[in-house]
């Protein structure tokens, strides 16, 4: 059975106004103070590019139910550290209110707002990247050439960016749009092989534009750390149970493509173009308007295509016995429950965008959904 891990980044808000504060620094050395204990847990939080934010890693995991009581777990113990300082931690793809984000110290921080200027002092944004076990790279390739199509419908899933800058975009992702104005990032071509994926990375890297491997900003890529296919595509979710149902479809659709492979089944031949349509639609609609079905790249109604997604990794979800979780996860999002739903119904609500930040911050570290 293929283990997962999560990588999810948090944003750090005011417990009173909700306006994010650059407080990584004093929440990292608060959770490094810690008395380490036998499972890592004093290596878990990271530094990312803004200060108003903090990241943690889950272990790789076999079972959902240890990765969702892992991912609640971390998420607890950083809104505590946080709450030290009067702030929150918060699972918040962008920021409700508007910000001015503080870009950390450090070398590569510098190098990279000193070359990419005004993308990399706006770029607070907060992602979910989800890492699954693949056999060797052969597999792995082979994997992201066929799982391309499908990568749109995790995006519309975690959806949980609605506002920039105090404004209601009208997107369900807008993280996915300024995550965007980074040169690498977004769908790729098909690469049909190791050599092939080698190659394209090596001659990044060597244009001068990206610092390293680690700028591979791809919707999905080869972990250049882990032996994984790290799917990035998606928003932070704003519930543990969502990401869950997040990592438990990538496993499945993991798996399913491996198996495509084995079989000598060809790769979706839809080309990049296409692709980057499926992700701005994905991006706009959430699951509140249609997308573009993986299979035809036409328009279809978010429930259809959903359940296209489900019946594409239903063999793959059974054998581990995800499929009520997942089951029941796809449904709570159909229903209305993704992140940027659930925003916009607290601002219908409360007509506060600070009631926004504070409500999905206890949303954050709630057990379930």
């Amino acid at each position: 059975m293929r283990s997962v891990g999560v990588e999810e980044e948090l944003l750090l808000v005011d417990a009173e106004s909700g306006e994010p504060r650059a407080l990584s620094t004093a929440v990292l050395a608060a959770a490094e103070g810690e008395e380490p204990d036998d499972d890592g847990s004093d290596d878990v939080f990271e530094r990312e590019l803004h200060g108003q934010q903090v990241e943690f890693a889950t272990r790789p995991h076999t079972d959902m139910d240890r990765l969702g009581a892992e991912l609640v777990r971390w998420r607890r113990a950083a809104d505590t550290h946080a709450r030290r300082f009067g702030a929150r931690a918060a699972a918040l793809a962008t920021s409700p209110l508007p910000v001015s984000p503080v870009v950390n110290d450090g070398g590569r921080y510098r190098w990279l707002s000193e070359k990419f200027g005004l993308t990399t002092r706006e770029q607070l944004t907060c992602g979910c990247h989800v890492h699954v076990a693949v056999e060797d790279d052969e597999e792995g390739v082979a994997v992201l050439d066929r799982m391309r199509p499908w990568l749109p419908v995790l995006l519309a899933l975690s959806a949980n960016s609605p506002f920039w800058q105090g404004k209601d975009t009208e997107y369900g992702s807008y993280r996915s749009r300024v995550w965007l104005r980074w040169p690498s990032a977004g769908p790729t071509e098909t690469f049909g092989s190791p050599d092939a994926y080698h190659r394209t990375v090596a001659a990044m890297v060597e244009s001068g534009v990206l610092r390293d491997e680690g700028m591979l900003y791809f919707d999905a890529r080869l972990s250049h750390r882990y032996p994984t296919v790290e799917i990035r595509v998606a928003d932070v979710c704003l519930s543990a149970s969502t990401t869950t149902t997040l990592a438990a479809l990538a496993r499945a659709l993991v798996e399913t493509e491996a198996r495509a492979r084995r079989s000598r089944g060809p790769a979706p031949d839809h080309g990049v173009a296409l692709l980057r349509l499926a992700s701005w639609q994905a991006a706009r609609s959430g699951l509140e308007g249609p997308l573009l079905h993986p299979r035809t790249m036409r328009p279809a109604p978010a429930r259809t295509v959903v359940e296209a997604l489900f019946d594409h990794v239903r063999d793959a979800l059974a054998d581990p016995g995800d499929t009520d979780l997942v089951r029941g996860g796809l449904d709570r999002l159909l229903d209305g429950e993704t992140g940027a739903a659930r925003q916009r119904a607290v601002l219908r609500r409360t007509d506060s965008l600070r009631e926004v930040a504070a409500e999905c911050a206890a949303l954050t570290v709630a057990g379930s959904a």
